[in-house]
């Protein structure tokens, strides 16, 4: 853990009135408990337009494509 880490980490501990090791073990119980990590763990992938992608497939959105021939699909990739 990087140290400015550790510093805003343990001021929000001691805001909350409980040391750093407590935070810790509540953690810790927690994923014991519950047999997984306690919170979302996201990234930013996918990307903007990926997530767009999916979900304008899982709506049944342009599930063909801007393309309506395979003649066309094909003369783009070959552009």
């Amino acid at each position: 853990m990087d140290s400015q880490l550790k510093k805003d980490f343990s001021l929000i501990c001691e805001d909350f009135g409980m040391p750093v090791s407590t935070a810790f073990t509540l953690f810790a119980k927690a994923v014991v408990r519950e047999h997984r990590i306690p919170f979302e763990i996201k990234s930013d992938l996918p990307n903007a337009l990926t997530r767009k992608t999916i979900d304008d497939a899982e709506q049944g959105k342009e599930l063909n494509g801007p393309y309506s021939t395979v003649a066309e699909l094909r003369a783009s990739l070959e552009a």
